[in-house]
């Protein structure tokens, strides 16, 4: 995958993930990728509904360890 863009939300919790990505992806074009490592367990349910609520793609979701990767395109 041909990630554009990563934030870290390390040690964010509800909903500051959420807010970061949303302004990570004004920034960015239609079609990019971007990239949010957090370690909120919640994440893993925002991400999903961020994604049908606002029209950009989850593409994959990844739990490693106490982390979780969530990657989305770019409406």
């Amino acid at each position: 995958m041909d990630i554009h863009k990563e934030i870290d939300t390390r040690g964010l919790n509800c909903p500051l993930p959420i807010l970061k990505a949303k302004k990570a992806l004004a920034d960015m074009e239609s079609g990019q990728l971007l990239r949010v490592v957090a370690t909120d367990s919640g994440s893993l349910r925002d991400f999903q509904a961020f994604a049908k609520q606002t029209g950009n793609e989850l593409v994959e979701q990844q739990t490693m360890g106490d982390e979780y990767i969530h990657v989305l395109r770019r409406r």
